[in-house]
């Protein structure tokens, strides 16, 4: 670990002269190439040096555990030398992590696509309740959110909603939240007051740049029609829906969210993107390890791994066998208890292969 951790700290010690260099400052390309380079080096070489800093002092207090023969002196340095071990393992264990490998899409912005399963119009209604939770999660995070496309029910539930969510960490945050989310509830529509099961499904991709991904014309159809649905005066009278077939793979996509026919192709090309790049990365994934996949848990999205239970104001993600007794706060947006254990919990998992 230690050769590694010098070696990062040399590159790091490299890229910053190259900042320095005038034939770097004077290409942008190769100069935000460098800074980011740089930028994902600086946490661990900071880590780095302060673990270097511990072992220094606590070589010092041994020396004068070993050579001070003043009582009061040596309980001072045997005191020093305790705290700063403990503080040592713990930077030890905090460098390993770092040292894992990093997921690529970490910083990339994210379509996060929510779809009714069973359960009929109740699924819907909580498609919209997932919908608000994770808008709510990423005002917190100030992630700006925009919809892609919608199709509403008449009672004001989603059969589909693709969301994009744009900000800092949110891949990194979003990831694990991929699969099939289940709900047990009493509907507003029931008299007998019975609990039925519903799902919704939710997948996460990253967003695709185009250096990801390069869609040849002639590999898409482009058909468009005419909007239907809630968006005002005018919605039905011209043909503004676009729908994207990708010819090679079968992938469709539609968009309706926007009156204009050209504001929807190019939202609906950014959806086909991210997917395409969904479907190279989960192959490239396969070849390499069939059993592993850069997430929690197996990444079918066919796989259950929550459930909200609304009678025990329980949410229990079925990965990890945590159970909160916080409905209500999580379905306000309220995330980080549940994505900060499944991120420790996937970090766990990724040493343990590394150690092995």
């Amino acid at each position: 670990m230690f050769d590694k951790l010098r070696q990062l700290e040399e590159r790091y010690a490299d890229l910053s002269r190259r900042l320095s260099d005038p034939q770097v400052i004077g290409q942008a390309a190769e100069y935000a190439k460098t800074a980011k380079a740089a930028a994902e080096l600086s946490e661990v070489v900071e880590k780095f040096g302060e673990y270097k800093d511990v072992l220094q002092r606590v070589s010092e207090a041994k020396h004068i555990l070993a050579e001070d023969d003043d009582r009061e002196m040596r309980e001072m340095a045997q005191a020093e030398v305790d705290a700063l071990t403990a503080r040592q393992a713990r930077l030890e264990d905090e460098l390993r992590t770092l040292l894992l490998p990093r997921d690529p899409n970490d910083d990339r912005n994210v379509f996060v696509e929510i779809r009714a399963g069973a359960g009929g119009e109740e699924a819907a209604l909580f498609a919209a309740d997932l919908t608000r939770m994770y808008t709510k999660y990423a005002e917190r995070q100030k992630w700006k959110v925009e919809v892609m496309d919608a199709n509403v029910t008449g009672v004001g539930g989603y059969k589909e909603i693709i969301l994009f969510i744009q900000g800092k960490g949110a891949w990194s945050r979003l990831k694990f939240e991929r699969g099939v989310h289940r709900v047990q509830r009493v509907p507003a529509t029931e008299s007998s007051g019975r609990t039925h099961t519903s799902t919704v499904t939710v997948a996460v991709l990253p967003e695709a740049e185009d250096v990801d991904v390069k869609v040849d014309d002639k590999d898409i159809r482009v058909d468009v029609y005419r909007s239907s649905g809630p968006g005002g005066q005018g919605v039905n009278t011209t043909d503004s829906a676009v729908r994207i077939t990708h010819i090679p793979t079968g992938l469709v996509v539609t968009c309706q969210d926007e009156r204009s026919q050209i504001k929807n192709r190019a939202k609906a090309m950014r959806v086909l993107k991210a997917r395409l790049l969904e479907r190279a990365q989960e192959e490239q994934a396969a070849a390499i390890a069939a059993d592993r996949r850069s997430q929690v848990g197996t990444g079918e999205r066919s796989e259950r791994i929550r459930t909200y239970n609304f009678a025990q104001t329980r949410v229990s993600d079925h990965r990890i066998g945590l159970t909160l007794h916080k409905l209500p706060v999580v379905l306000e947006g309220d995330l980080d208890e549940v994505i900060d254990a499944l991120t420790a919990w996937d970090q766990g998992q990724k040493l343990a292969e590394s150690t092995t």
